[in-house]
């Protein structure tokens, strides 16, 4: 047996190794997409932005800074309500205010970024990695799809063929849900920091 034939063997081996574990984590996306379909719904629900109720607040706010009356100013914040990132960043604000350390709410506010950058991860992996497993899926039963044919077993072949039409469905479902989810998402947060921008400016008159 030639170096060839001994490489082209160990190859076909590990990618044929790989079916069942692609199968199964196609699965498994699958079951998470549908999860995260559930976990959209139900933020989706607790959103609410109020415009007018930010900026009396944020105005409240001001003036209170502008009298050194730092109480009265995390009271207005804390009557922010407006979507649960942007509130609760309002509350941590507040609490920041009370104490006279204002400065730090900056860093608060790169917190919430990167908590809201963790929650599109979630989506934006599986759109990713989804289509990617989904094609590996389709290539590795046409190995033995094209043995088969090539000796005439036709069952064999139909066999293999249906994995692969399958996994690129299953792969395609999940990317799609994952990818229509991380678009949305990102809109909402891109907002959602907008918001805690303009709190941010109305906070900096402090100093």
């Amino acid at each position: 047996m030639d170096i060839n034939s001994s490489l082209s063997g160990i190859l076909y081996t590990f990618s044929a190794s790989l079916l069942y574990p692609v199968m199964i984590i196609l699965l498994l996306m699958v079951v998470h997409a549908l999860i995260l379909i559930g976990e959209f719904l139900s933020e989706y629900a607790r959103r609410h932005r109020d415009v007018k109720n930010l900026e009396s607040c944020c105005s409240e706010v001001k003036e209170h800074i502008e009298k050194a009356a730092f109480g009265k100013a995390a009271l207005s914040l804390r009557n922010i309500k407006q979507n649960f990132m942007v509130t609760g960043f309002a509350k941590a604000a507040a609490e920041h205010l009370e104490k006279g350390t204002v400065a730090t709410t900056e860093w608060i506010s790169q917190e919430y970024e990167i908590m809201m950058a963790k929650r599109l991860e979630q989506t934006r992996i599986v759109a990713t990695i989804a289509p990617m497993l989904g094609l590996m899926g389709t290539l590795i039963p046409l190995g033995p799809a094209l043995i088969g044919l090539s000796q005439g077993n036709i069952e064999q072949l139909a066999s293999n063929l249906m994995i692969a039409f399958a996994t690129t469905v299953v792969g395609l479902f999940a990317g799609t849900i994952a990818y229509v989810l991380t678009q949305v998402r990102k809109r909402w947060y891109w907002q959602d920091m907008a918001d805690i921008d303009y709190i941010l400016d109305t906070l900096e008159m402090q100093g």
